[in-house]
């Protein structure tokens, strides 16, 4: 492991970023985001700059980079395009033991940040070290479409129940298996306000021990590389799946890897449905296009799943 992962806290932390490039402007978005109080060292800026300085959101010290300008500063920054300068930016500030980035550069850094998902509160980090950067965007673009749009939403509600919930269930174990559970509801899945989580947490807690999974309900077409992100993110989460006989292999493969699977027979699929809800799996059927009138609205409604149209 060359790089510890940890995420830091920079609310009203000092930080100097040295370099007015295109490079310090996609550092000081992030570092403002994350609450930093920002000096930026150089002798011109790039203009989106001047457009933070005049807002008041950073200072910014209008000078060549001189050793004592990181006296006092927690993190240092260096984004100059001059790697001589750099190198004894990072000198210095490794002197009086000040954390240190050269950006691009991970054996002059003593941190390094990472591609990120943001659905803020969660946050999600990839890095391969500095190794292979562009590897690292595609896991991050895979991740962004695994993850939901609504897990912002989801987790600032569950935050703000959990001295709630310690009036309901005493003991972690309780908790643990009703956050499940809520987190699993198709209503859940696709709410869009904390109203709509709020009636899901409410309706639950009345009755914290049902039975019963969930059912996702995937028609396909011809082409799998149609399927909605919403498609493939539901498929990736059940833990049964169930097809036709003559589903190609190409959707069966893009179902969650350790699933279970079976074929069914459409006049058998509500019975088979129902086994496996009734233990508590999510359920995902493969629903070819010519079944979607006759299976899709009874599936849905009999056990409150998701039906997710192809959209091709």
């Amino acid at each position: 492991m060359d790089f510890f992962p940890v995420f830091l806290k920079l609310s009203d932390r000092k930080v100097i970023v040295i370099g007015g490039g295109e490079v310090a402007c996609r550092k000081i978005d992030l570092l403002y985001q994350a609450g930093a109080d920002i000096t930026l060292v150089s002798p011109k800026i790039h203009p989106y700059l001047e457009s933070l300085v005049a807002g008041g959101k950073i200072a910014w010290q209008q000078q060549p980079y001189q050793k004592g300008v990181i006296v006092g500063f927690h993190q240092v920054w260096a984004t100059t395009n001059d790697p001589t300068l750099n190198h004894q930016i990072f000198k210095d500030a490794e002197a009086l033991g000040i954390w240190t980035n050269v950006v691009d550069d991970p054996q002059h850094c003593h941190f390094i940040t990472p591609a990120m998902v943001d659905r803020s509160p969660i946050q999600v980090a990839i890095s391969s070290g500095g190794a292979s950067p562009v590897l690292v965007r595609m896991i991050r673009e895979k991740l962004e479409t695994q993850l939901p749009q609504n897990l912002s939403l989801l987790a600032k509600y569950s935050g703000q129940q959990r001295q709630r919930i310690k009036e309901y269930f005493n003991t972690v174990d309780e908790r643990r298996k009703f956050w499940e559970r809520f987190f699993r509801l198709p209503a859940v899945e696709t709410a869009t306000t904390p109203a709509q989580l709020e009636a899901a947490f409410s309706a639950l807690l009345e009755q914290p021990n049902p039975v019963g999974g969930n059912v996702y309900v995937i028609e396909t077409g011809a082409d799998p590389e149609l399927l909605s992100l919403k498609a493939l993110r539901l498929m990736q989460q059940a833990e049964y799946v169930l097809y036709p006989q003559d589903s190609p292999p190409a959707f069966i493969e893009l179902c969650r890897r350790d699933a279970e699977r079976d074929t069914y027979k459409p006049e058998a699929l509500v019975n088979q449905v129902n086994q496996w809800v009734q233990q508590d799996y999510r359920v995902c059927v493969l629903l070819p296009k010519p079944m979607r009138d006759q299976m899709a609205i009874s599936l849905t409604e009999q056990f409150q799943g998701i039906f997710v149209p192809c959209v091709g």
